[in-house]
């Protein structure tokens, strides 16, 4: 118990369908990347910021 396997990722694709359409899934794939990558980008400049030694 507690993993997900093939048939309830199945079950998970055939409700996103019904709820959102089969023309927005595109869509929402594509916000849902563009997110991860400026998330992605958001730890990058932080951890950099937080290397730089503080000049005072």
């Amino acid at each position: 118990m507690g993993s997900i396997g093939m048939p309830e990722l199945l079950v998970i694709l055939v409700i996103v369908i019904f709820i959102f359409g089969v023309n927005k899934i595109p869509q929402l794939g594509k916000g849902l990347g563009e997110g991860i990558k400026n998330f992605k980008n958001a730890l990058k400049t932080g951890q950099e910021e937080a290397d730089k030694p503080n000049k005072q």
